[in-house]
């Protein structure tokens, strides 16, 4: 290989890193710990309307994720779902939260075996105000980023780019903290 043939091809490289980035615009404010969770109205994979008010009293682990039947978004649902039972215990409510149909919500759903609320914010009016909205290749979707809601609706803890693969142990390990105090 020429040095040309190299300089252009870590060129090559640099672009298309760049490009598969996930972007953020300015206006999209990561709710801090302590605001009140903004508010919301959304369709469940079953197709009913849930409102983040309806869970006033509980724990909400609001969690965002790129997308259905991926890889990635398969293994944070299916800790969760394993999990379920000791969220129970907590008096917490999860719900999930991307911008794919409520269609295909129930298709990863059934598929997967997964029991609680997954929402669609199909408009991408909701993830903006949660700082989640990004683009990966051109698509605007939800980047993984989770929400604590204490039983009064403010923000408890906040988790920016989690890692899917022992995410829903951290959450526990915070809500026990959080349940303490």
């Amino acid at each position: 290989m020429s040095k040309t043939s190299i300089v252009l091809l870590a060129l090559l490289v640099i672009v298309a890193a760049v490009a598969l980035r996930p972007g953020h615009a300015a206006d999209d404010q990561v709710p801090q710990v302590g605001q009140q969770a903004p508010g919301f109205t959304l369709p469940s994979q079953d197709g009913t309307q849930i409102s983040l008010d309806s869970f006033k009293g509980k724990w909400v682990v609001l969690y965002f994720y790129p997308k259905d039947m991926t890889s990635g978004c398969t293994l944070e649902a299916h800790n969760f779902q394993r999990d379920q039972a000791k969220y129970d215990k907590m008096n917490a409510v999860i719900l999930g939260v991307s911008v794919d149909t409520p269609d295909s919500h129930k298709q990863f759903c059934t598929k997967e075996g997964l029991t609680f609320r997954l929402l669609a914010d199909s408009d991408k009016k909701v993830t903006p105000e949660y700082g989640s909205l990004g683009t990966m290749m051109g698509m605007k979707m939800a980047k993984r980023n989770t929400f604590l809601i204490d039983p009064t609706g403010k923000i408890t803890k906040v988790w920016i780019g989690v890692d899917p693969s022992h995410h829903s142990e951290e959450v526990l390990a915070e809500l026990s903290v959080a349940e303490k105090s």
